[in-house]
């Protein structure tokens, strides 16, 4: 209850602190120097508008001081928070867009938070995502698909295991791409110049330089989000 109470008090001290940096109009260019206002956030016009939900807000009784505090609200399937009037509400975890600690931008993606190391118009990330898959073995005799699942339902296994893939994430819209040639090309399209020098690269160098022409179209292209 101690806690909680700390809780509201802070969301009370904090909340104008965060409204006037908005309303002072600062923007500030999103590259590696910038941070984001610590705190989580619903969807992405907030992380847009560096307007998080801060921990103040949050109800849990997990020190904001603590270095696992997002790790340990976030493994709850409902996360309970104050909003602006101070009245109780609450929002299931998968439903949340991703958070922010340190001023360092995390994403949620196939069940998991992810760290969003390259910056800009156009980021990056890398996230451990779990497949599964159903096989069917039969050391005697071939059956066909069809029939095995009729008949032998039993013999079909799933199995799972982890693999480590690369998305993009296209700051104007939100859009999260798997990192391939294909995607950097449509990304690029924003800079028609780069585009169709991209474009222009035989396929075999459009893989190979995918993170080159990402860099040159976000040093081309300066993103402005407002400032903590």
């Amino acid at each position: 209850m101690v806690r909680y109470v700390i809780n509201i008090l802070g969301l009370i001290l904090l909340t104008p602190s965060v409204l006037d940096g908005q309303d002072a109009g600062n923007m500030a260019e999103f590259n590696p120097d910038f941070k984001f206002i610590e705190g989580i956030f619903f969807n992405f016009d907030q992380v847009r508008n560096n307007h998080p939900i801060p921990k103040a807000r949050i109800l849990t009784a997990v020190d904001f001081n603590d270095d696992k505090f997002f790790k340990e609200v976030l493994e709850k399937e409902i996360i309970y928070y104050y909003d602006e009037y101070v009245m109780r509400k609450e929002v299931k975890k998968d439903n949340i867009w991703g958070y922010s600690r340190n001023g360092v931008l995390y994403i949620q993606l196939k069940d998991d938070f992810h760290r969003i190391t390259i910056v800009g118009g156009i980021c990056h990330f890398v996230a451990f995502v779990k497949t599964y898959e159903t096989r069917y073995y039969d050391p005697y005799f071939y059956r066909s698909y069809y029939y095995d699942y009729l008949h032998y339902p039993s013999r079909r296994m799933t199995y799972s295991k982890t693999e480590l893939r690369q998305y993009m994430l296209d700051f104007e819209s939100g859009k999260v791409m798997e990192y391939n040639y294909e995607n950097v090309g449509l990304a690029l399209m924003r800079d028609a110049e780069l585009h169709d020098e991209y474009m222009k690269l035989s396929r075999r160098k459009r893989k190979q330089l995918k993170f080159l022409y990402i860099r040159k179209f976000n040093e081309r292209n300066p993103f402005y989000l407002p400032a903590k």
